[in-house]
């Protein structure tokens, strides 16, 4: 017998409250109010939206922070397609303003909202601190990034420099639509089975299990898009999606083979090619989880 009944994980597919949205919302207008306040954020051209699990609604527990995205509109990095050059695009001229002068004037106007002892700068974003009536919010500054394929088409993300001076891109609308299309292939199976997967992480982490820190929550919403959706479909029980899923995502990162081509949920990104996780991360995991779950 499995170690959780289908109830548990039946359980587990419910979101951390029915209150979710009402959190985001909230945040996404604390954020807002302060930008407004600030006469140089209010000269800028920016965009206001919410990312990452509660955006996605793939969250489980309550105190999970929010995500904000802060987006800088009026200019873009960007990626040409190789052999061309900036002039090739007409990009002759450099703005003044740059990624981080925005994360800077970012924290300036929340400072001023919040005070400076509910702020705390991080190196990929600005955390505006929890209390009673607000959930903790870390506000990512980011600005317009074009990937170019051809001289008229591109996909367009954010791209941020962190305090470590490292760049980071990342396509979160492209996640937040790809993801409901799954769901609604789905019948709202996949975010379902997300917190399955999430709930797993904690409660083996919570029951001493020596779980990998590489092992994050965005990449098991990864995995779990990356899981075909005949998995979510063909089966009648939470037990035989979640023991079928992670037998698929073990045999499948046996090899670079089999699951060198998997992307993130954007389908912009590559899962497996320069990040801190590796495919034997998540190979090791899904025997661990096998294990775990007593799994026969």
């Amino acid at each position: 017998m499995a170690r959780k009944s289908e109830e548990t994980l039946s359980n587990w597919t419910r979101p951390a409250s029915d209150t979710e949205e009402t959190k985001l919302q909230n945040a996404l207008k604390m954020v807002k109010d302060a930008l407004s306040e600030d006469e140089t954020i209010k000269s800028l051209e920016t965009e206001v939206f919410g990312q990452g699990s509660y955006a996605n609604d793939t969250n489980v527990r309550n105190n999970s922070d929010i995500d904000i995205n802060v987006r800088f509109t009026g200019g873009f990095y960007f990626d040409l397609p190789e052999g061309k050059t900036r002039s090739d695009f007409g990009f002759d001229s450099e703005m003044e303003y740059s990624a981080m002068k925005f994360k800077n004037d970012i924290e300036r106007a929340l400072i001023n909202k919040f005070g400076s002892e509910n702020i705390e700068r991080k190196n990929k974003c600005i955390t505006v601190l929890g209390n009673s009536y607000r959930v903790e919010t870390d506000v990512v500054p980011t600005w317009n990034y074009r990937r170019y394929d051809t001289s008229t088409n591109y996909h367009l993300g954010a791209k941020f420099q962190a305090d470590d001076y490292s760049w980071v891109v990342n396509y979160p609308i492209q996640h937040i639509d790809n993801g409901k299309k799954k769901n609604a292939r789905t019948s709202r199976k996949f975010k379902r089975l997300t917190r399955i997967f999430r709930n797993l992480r904690y409660d083996m982490i919570n029951n001493g299990e020596s779980v990998s820190e590489n092992i994050t929550s965005f990449l098991l919403e990864c995995l779990v898009w990356n899981v075909p959706d005949s998995y979510f479909n063909d089966y009648s029980t939470w037990t035989d999606r979640l023991k079928e899923s992670i037998r698929y995502l073990y045999q499948h990162t046996k090899t670079d083979e089999t699951c060198g081509e998997w992307g993130e949920v954007s389908e912009l990104l590559y899962l497996f090619r320069a990040r801190k996780w590796s495919r034997q991360d998540v190979n090791e995991f899904m025997v661990q989880a096998w294990n775990y779950l007593e799994f026969k």
